[in-house]
Order: structure tokens, then sequence, then C-alpha cells
């Protein structure tokens, strides 16, 4: 079974919402819809997907500011994240205003997600790593049969996420792309909250923050 992904920058933030589709059966899931609506729906379309859930990495605004809406709109669950963003979804409003991002309800998940879950996408199934230290509840999915991870705000090409957020954690973070995503494999491509993909090698070799040349 092969999974299809479109990836749709979405908010002024460009934050790479993933509509995500199970070719045996043409259901699929939205990995952290953040906004613009509109734009992740044409994408589902485009796609022929029946979306069944929501996936969230993490909760801040940019990647699960439609999110509530969403759910209303199609009536499927939100999966995800991890239950040490539960603040960060509480003070989604307040967030918002701060930004200047469009308003957003504070809204709870149908289900908090935990290392060593999984969750499923049509007949695919994904495994759940928490990976905290961007914030404290932030998990990965990976879908091992086809080498692919969604990594939301963990790690970039080039770069890792920011720890200056409430929450946040350097160590926790290096400890988490080093200890738990790499071990996957240096051929794993990941989509990244923003900005182009890579591979965990690439980043492996070449990413001044985490790269095995700066550990030994």
């Amino acid at each position: 079974m092969t999974v299809q992904c479109t990836i749709v920058p979405v908010t002024p933030y460009q934050q790479n919402c993933s509509v995500i589709k199970c070719d045996a059966t043409g259901r699929g899931a939205i990995v952290d819809p953040g906004g613009d609506i509109e734009r992740i729906q044409e994408a589902v379309a485009k796609m022929g997907v029946e979306v069944e859930k929501i996936l969230l990495t993490h909760a801040h605004m940019d990647h699960c500011a439609a999110s509530d809406v969403l759910r209303r709109q199609l009536g499927v669950p939100i999966e995800g994240p991890h239950r040490g963003d539960g603040f960060w979804l509480e003070g989604l409003p307040q967030a918002c205003k701060m930004a200047g991002f469009p308003h957003a309800d504070a809204f709870e998940p149908d289900r908090w997600l935990e290392q060593g879950d999984t969750v499923t996408v049509g007949e695919l199934t994904l495994d759940v790593f928490h990976c905290p230290g961007h914030t404290p509840g932030h998990v990965v999915f990976y879908y091992a049969p086809q080498h692919v991870a969604w990594v939301g705000d963990v790690l970039f090409q080039g770069s890792i996420g920011r720890t200056d957020f409430p929450g946040g954690n350097y160590q926790e973070l290096i400890d988490s792309i080093r200890e738990r995503l790499f071990p996957l494999g240096d051929d794993v491509t990941f989509v990244p909250g923003h900005g182009p993909t890579s591979t965990f090698g690439q980043e492996r070799l070449t990413n001044p923050f985490v790269a095995d040349s700066q550990y030994g």
C-alpha cells in the first residue's frame, strides 16, 4: 500500500499542510491545517481524497488554527498532538490575537497521542514518535514502508525548530532528532513544517545543529 502526499503551504507563515491519501482506499488525512481552508479543500478535491481524520504534529497556531473548523465541516476526528501541548491549544485564541492571525477557538483533539502509538489512514499505519523540544507535546508521523515522515517543526532542511517559545527545550529537541528520528534511517524523506523536504541522511551530513560531525 502506498501513500500520496500533496503539500499545501498555508497562512502567512507558509506552513506545510499535507494532504495524504491511501491509494488502496482513497481515504486520507489532513496534517497540520493551520489556515487557508479553501486551498486545503482544493487539494483534497484534486486528489480525490475522502478525508477521515485530521492529524496534528503540535499546537502552534500556524499548524492547527483551522483544525476545529475543519473537524466540524467534515465530521472527522482530530488525532494529536501529545497532551504536553494542551496549554497551547487552550491559549490558541490569545496567540492568534497577539500575532494578528485569524481567530481560532480553543479546542481539544479527539485523541491525544503518545510515544509508540500508531494512527491509521485508510489501510496505512503511521508510527507516532513523541519528539519534544520545539513544544512539549510535539509528535512526528512516520510511514515506514515508504520511508517518509511528517516532522512538523522539529527539523528543517539545514536547521531545527525554535526552542525559545514557552515549553521549548534545546537539548530535548536535539535528543528527539538524534535519538528518535535519525535511527529510522538515512533514506527517510521528511516533510518539515516549513520549507523544502530533505532526508535524515542529508541532515546528518550537513545540518549545523545536528550533524554527526558535531557529536563525534
